[in-house]
């Protein structure tokens, strides 16, 4: 990997472009992007006092280490021109096309986020970045790149950023590049975040690492020469690297008990020959003359991990019976241990079995994106889809077989009924049982690493138990489960939803077939959005469309529901609520006291008292800016922790002109305890805007509901309003 390097320049990022794109236009094209980056930034300096550019140089310089295309380093080097303002997407669009701007404008809005405040929104935010990742693989190249060079630069920001900065990237981009398969950036952030979130730890084993370091140095050489020249005797050519142990690793090791002197990989070969089977010659040869370390040999060649690493593990007692971990892979293998699924450039006109393999891993875009994107479908609840990814996605696996060798990753905690539905849902919906390494084993059986696991079926079976949703481990699993329930469920509701439409065209003596025209078929299925007739019966069975509403599109009223919403609370009176005995005022009892018309604060929020002429004290938020200026008026005053009444205030939200869109947001109120007082349309250009009062407890209560609309697809924007 390449390290931080404050001096690079364009023709250093050229003539590392030239050793794999040979394409004139695709040279022009990154010629073009770097000058308009250059452009852009002139002038523009790094908190390091290095010119700006220098940033997105590097980006692109760490992206060439991963083999990216064209469009991918174009991205890098202008990846900052939306945040920063410089340039609009249309602009962009314009001048580079749609694919470049895509990915400009997907880590655009993944570096917009802020992981530092509630839960509620750091967990919200979370599956932005998650599923933002996971549309476009190549987003996650250029984040990767970027936090990477960050993290080099990192020294400049105070300790607090440091630290959070560092945490971040541990807790969600590490795990992401693991399962990516890119151990060259994965290791180097892992040990810039241990660097800054443990600073005594990470010193402390790089000076003892230094203390060891000639002897280390001397004792790797010497095996280094010896098993060489083992491999010259038997005509096999090689390269032989020391490899040097990642600190991070080292520190997980320490933490788990072990010595410093007892971490077995601190003397560390790794081998490279050509083809496949001379790795098993190689290995064969080395064991031929050290002896090995029982229970210390992984073959990842026959057993790939699913990020696609292949390679041999070996420890054996080397020369002075040091002990001495030694990998052995081919130069393709080593090509994709070092940048996973990034390596796919590298092949992509090759003609090696590796290009397939490869190629395949890219449609699929990987088990880890496959995962995301079905639990961004899957669950609607931002806590359960971020608990899921941490627990089943980012968390350790287990590698089980089919009898057949294929080989299945699952989270650690899966059953047969795990399996079952990852292998396919009909197998999932059929299974009668499970064998386990030939025995027969209950259901809620917990796999082990290589277990052989055969799934025994019954076409004729009625299909799975309610009780499997308490045994499965997996969020695929139990949603297959439900998903099957729900079919039945779903014919039920729509033979009700049918029943009900009868009787109320009944009642208003309107024939079946009058109603159900194809034209008025076809306006039922626009406005309510739905792709059948069988859809609308369900959702009126289900009791979503109430009857009147569908009877409301044909027979229609004047008035939409959003114009009913408006007309019940538009230009209605808020009254404030009289907060005596919820706000404590040191030292003065018998006071009156007043919520501020202007910000609005509820129980949560941090507080203010003004003292008024003759109307008591008036609360207002500390952010207020009306008494941001005031000095002399100003009492300290906070909120009584027994409060039962609910305080009025005022969210502004932006939104794209759509239907319904008032009627999706009130509708998040029956998450919480929520009441709407007032909504007010402030304008109608190219967007919706509206001041929306609403009533709450309290704050937590305001910012989950918040991150409720702010879910919503067409919500452009939500904040609290200060008048």
């Amino acid at each position: 990997m390449t390290k931080v390097n404050m001096n690079l320049k364009y023709d250093d990022l050229v003539n590392k472009i030239k050793t794999y794109i040979h394409d004139e236009k695709e040279l022009k094209k990154i010629d073009e992007a770097y000058q308009y980056a250059l452009l852009s930034h002139a002038g523009e300096k790094r908190l390091t006092g290095d010119p700006y550019i220098g940033h997105p140089l590097n980006v692109a310089y760490i992206l060439t280490d991963m083999n990216a295309d064209s469009n991918t380093i174009c991205a890098g080097l202008m990846h900052d021109l939306l945040e920063d303002g410089h340039h609009t997407k249309e602009e962009l669009r314009e001048k580079f096309g749609d694919d470049i701007t895509n990915l400009i404008d997907g880590i655009t809005v993944i570096n917009r986020l802020n992981f530092s405040g509630d839960k509620q929104s750091v967990i919200a935010n979370h599956r932005k970045i998650l599923v933002g990742l996971s549309e476009d693989v190549r987003v996650i190249f250029i984040k990767l790149a970027d936090r990477l060079h960050n993290m080099r630069t990192l020294w400049v920001h105070p300790e607090h950023v440091q630290k959070e900065k560092a945490k971040e990237t541990l807790d969600i981009l590490t795990p992401i590049a693991h399962r990516l398969g890119m151990s060259h950036i994965k290791g180097e952030l892992e040990d810039l975040c241990l660097r800054y979130l443990k600073p005594d730890v990470y010193f402390s084993i790089v000076e003892q690492l230094n203390q060891t370091k000639n002897e280390r140095e001397h004792f790797v050489d010497e095996m280094k020469e010896s098993v060489s020249e083992l491999l010259n005797k038997e005509g096999i050519k090689h390269e032989i690297k020391g490899r040097a142990k990642s600190i991070y690793s080292i520190y997980k090791k320490l933490d788990k008990g072990k010595t410093f002197s007892n971490i077995y990989d601190l003397y560390a070969l790794r081998v490279y020959v050509d083809k496949k089977e001379e790795c098993y010659q190689a290995l064969g040869i080395i064991h031929s003359k050290y002896r090995p370390m029982p229970k210390r040999f992984k073959d990842y060649i026959a057993m790939p991990k699913t990020n696609m690493y292949q390679s041999l593990h070996t420890t054996v007692f080397g020369i002075h019976e040091r002990l001495f971990e030694i990998q052995i892979r081919t130069y393709e293998m080593d090509e994709i241990a070092e940048n996973g699924i990034a390596s796919h450039w590298s092949y992509k006109e090759s003609g090696s079995g590796v290009k397939a393999s490869l190629q395949n891993a890219m449609e699929q875009k990987l088990q880890f994106f496959k995962s995301i994107i079905e639990l961004k479908d899957e669950l609607t609840n931002d806590e359960e889809f971020v608990n899921s990814v941490t627990k089943e996605i980012l968390n350790n696996n287990v590698y089980v077989f089919t009898p057949n060798g294929d080989v299945i990753e699952l989270p650690s905690g899966s059953t047969p009924i795990d399996f079952a539905y990852r292998v396919h849902s009909n197998v999932g919906d059929h299974m009668v049982g499970a064998i386990v390494n030939d025995n027969i084993v209950p259901l809620d059986y917990v796999l082990q690493n290589n277990d052989i696991v055969k799934i025994n079926t019954n076409k004729n079976s009625v299909g799975p138990s309610k009780e499997w949703l308490n045994i499965a481990f997996t969020t695929q699993a139990k949603n297959k489960i439900r998903s099957f329930f729900n079919k039945i469920d779903k014919q039920e509701y729509q033979k009700r939803g049918e029943e009900i439409l009868n009787k109320e065209l009944r009642k208003r003596k309107v024939g079946f077939n009058e109603f159900f025209s194809s034209e008025n078929v076809e306006t039922l299925l626009s406005e309510l959005k739905c792709e059948t007739l069988e859809e609308i019966f369900m959702n009126v069975g289900n009791g979503k469309f109430p009857v009147g509403s569908v009877m409301n599109i044909i027979y229609s009223e004047t008035e939409t529901k959003e114009d009913l919403i408006l007309k019940r609370t538009q230009n209605k009176e808020i009254k404030l609520p009289t907060i005596k005995t919820d706000v404590i005022v040191e030292g003065i009892s018998d006071i009156k006291v007043n919520v501020a018309s202007c910000c609005k604060p509820v129980p949560g929020d941090d507080i203010i008292g003004y003292i008024t002429k003759g109307s008591g004290i008036t609360v207002h938020r500390m952010i207020c800016p009306n008494i941001i200026e005031e000095h002399e008026r100003i009492i300290p005053v906070h909120w009584n922790h027994q409060i039962l009444k609910k305080y009025p205030t005022s969210i502004l939200v932006e939104a794209r002109k759509e239907k319904n869109t008032l009627l999706d947001i009130i509708s998040k109120t029956s998450n919480h305890d929520i009441v709407v007082e007032g909504i007010k349309t402030l304008k109608s250009s190219d967007n919706d805007l509206y001041e929306i009062t609403v009533v709450v407890t309290h704050l937590d209560v305001l910012k989950k509901f918040m991150n409720d609309i702010d879910m919503i697809p067409n919500i452009i924007k939500v904040e609290r309003m200060i008048q």
